[in-house]
């Protein structure tokens, strides 16, 4: 049998349910993936010590016939801005280094309900405040494609999970990005469902009218799959939609067996094709845009003129809702604490968060303040949100026209750690593409289209109408599949994933 952590997702779950592998057996070898490879990667923050004796559980409630969830057994991984029962929730930050929660975040509830297997935390920026997984007080994770390059961020310890074969599956979460753009740049698969159609409770709030939990795999089935597992109305989370969903999961298998995207019409968006996108990934773009024509598809260029202002609304409705989510940890109630004798409360609470939070963090946190002071509401943040209506606008009228979008999911393949580290502007344009769809709110996912100059992967974006995740699915299952034709099978199957480890290399 072929090594169980090289296998997708589904492929695994398969075996799993037939008897002829145990969940055991499955978690072992991801453990001793991990235990291999992690050390040069730096994808986990926390491993999971019950993952062995879950597994085990699952084997038995498996042979005493009860009938399991289709991902039953499977190992997954999860990013540390979710809360774990059991496990430490810091959202890669020193202000909550140990904190263990007391209950688990609705998404995690659901994948343990189905049987799954937490293999641990994964490595993120701080408060999912980032672009590259270089802002984590934990250090940075680095890219399995080339381990001087950045995974993306702020999901990037889950994407290089995922890429590097430790797990084989994740969830990611998104707020300007952080699951398409780790995907473009590691060459997995990445989606960010409809606003509000997967719950965000027990997820530490980044801005949280823009951040939505999704998953990111090695497939679009894989993705589709968890999906449908983690989706659906929650109670406990008063932005989830109280709606009927279709499975994603058929609708990524029908997109897989048609191979055609005939009577598809699919936009090219002219604001997110222009200057700043390497030429390399236009290229990449260009040659996918035409095996859509051969396939059937009607593309056209499309114009969503008020997308050339998303990046600087962006910044100043996720700092305005940063700064009041991170009111919170205050070093009163939990999280680090740092006092002596005599201070006040807020010398203890100014000490802990100078020590707790990060430059990225305080960054955000001063201007977010600004946008929201008196006589800088109306100026600052007040417009933001009016160019935010006017993208919801643009977007409603795109969609008039054709039934998808697409455009590149990153304007450049991955860049060298420490290469935009110190130039904040530079690095808050990686997300040039993908913003949008966050401030609209509708769903999108990323996928490979190939290679660059530089060998390292590039990144296709879908984007649907709000409500049409299936949409994604069946295209983006269909497109996977003509790409794996052009590329010789699946990309991500492919990666180089730590040669330099592998072969027992030490950084």
């Amino acid at each position: 049998m072929s090594d169980l952590t090289r296998l997708a997702g589904h492929e695994l779950s398969g075996l799993l349910a037939s008897g002829e592998v145990s969940s055991v057996e499955a978690t072992r070898a991801h453990l001793d993936r991990i235990a291999a490879v992690d050390g040069e990667i730096h994808a986990f923050l926390h491993l999971n010590e019950g993952a062995l004796e879950q597994a085990a559980a699952i084997d038995a409630r498996r042979a005493a016939g009860e009938q399991l969830h289709e991902l039953a057994g499977a190992p997954v991984a999860i990013k540390d801005v979710l809360c774990t029962v059991g496990m430490p929730s810091t959202s890669g930050s020193k202000i909550l280094e140990g904190w263990i929660p007391p209950y688990d975040a609705t998404v995690v509830a659901r994948l343990k309900r189905a049987g799954m297997v937490a293999l641990g935390k994964t490595n993120m920026d701080e408060f999912a405040m980032g672009s590259s997984t270089e802002h984590s007080a934990y250090g940075p994770t680095r890219n399995p494609w080339d381990t001087d390059r950045i995974p993306g961020g702020s999901g990037g310890g889950s994407a290089a999970a995922v890429a590097a074969f430790e797990a084989p599956f994740a969830l990611g979460s998104d707020t300007g990005g952080s699951i398409r753009q780790p995907a473009a740049v590691t060459g997995t698969v990445g989606v960010k469902p409809t606003y509000g159609g997967v719950s965000r409770y027990g997820a530490i709030a980044l801005a949280s009218s823009l951040d939505q939990v999704g998953p990111v795999t090695r497939t679009v089935l894989d993705s589709a799959l968890i999906h449908d597992a983690i989706g659906g109305f929650d109670g406990n989370d008063s932005t989830s939609l109280d709606r009927a969903w279709p499975s994603f999961t058929a609708a990524a298998r029908e997109g897989a067996a048609t191979g055609s995207l005939a009577g598809l019409k699919v936009g090219v968006v002219k604001e997110l094709d222009a200057e700043g996108i390497a030429s390399d990934v236009q290229a990449r773009f260009q040659e996918t845009v035409a095996v859509l024509t051969e396939a059937g598809a009607e593309v056209v260029e499309v114009s969503c003129p008020s997308f050339d202002y998303a990046v600087a609304a962006y910044y100043l409705i996720l700092p305005a809702e940063a700064s009041s989510n991170l009111a919170r940890f205050d070093s009163v109630r939990f999280g680090l604490r740092l006092e002596r004798p005599g201070q006040t409360v807020e010398d203890v609470m100014a000490a802990s968060r100078e020590a707790g939070l990060g430059p990225e963090v305080k960054r955000r946190i001063i201007l977010g303040t600004y946008a929201l002071s008196a006589g800088y509401y109306d100026a600052y943040y007040g417009s933001a949100q009016k160019v935010r209506t006017l993208i919801q606008r643009d977007f409603d009228a795109a969609f008039e026209q054709v039934d998808l979008l697409i455009s590149p999911a990153a304007p450049t393949t991955a860049f060298k750690i420490g290469e935009k580290i110190d130039d904040p502007l530079a690095m808050y344009v990686n997300d040039i593409t993908t913003i949008p769809a966050n401030l609209a709110g509708i769903p999108g996912m990323g996928l490979p289209m190939g290679l660059g100059d530089d060998g390292l992967p590039v990144g296709l974006q879908l984007l649907a109408p709000m409500f049409e995740d299936a949409r994604l699915y069946r295209a983006g299952s269909t497109i996977e599949a003509l790409l794996a034709e052009r590329w010789g099978g699946i990309l991500t199957t492919k990666a180089p994933a730590l040669r330099s480890a592998e072969n027992g290399a030490a950084r």
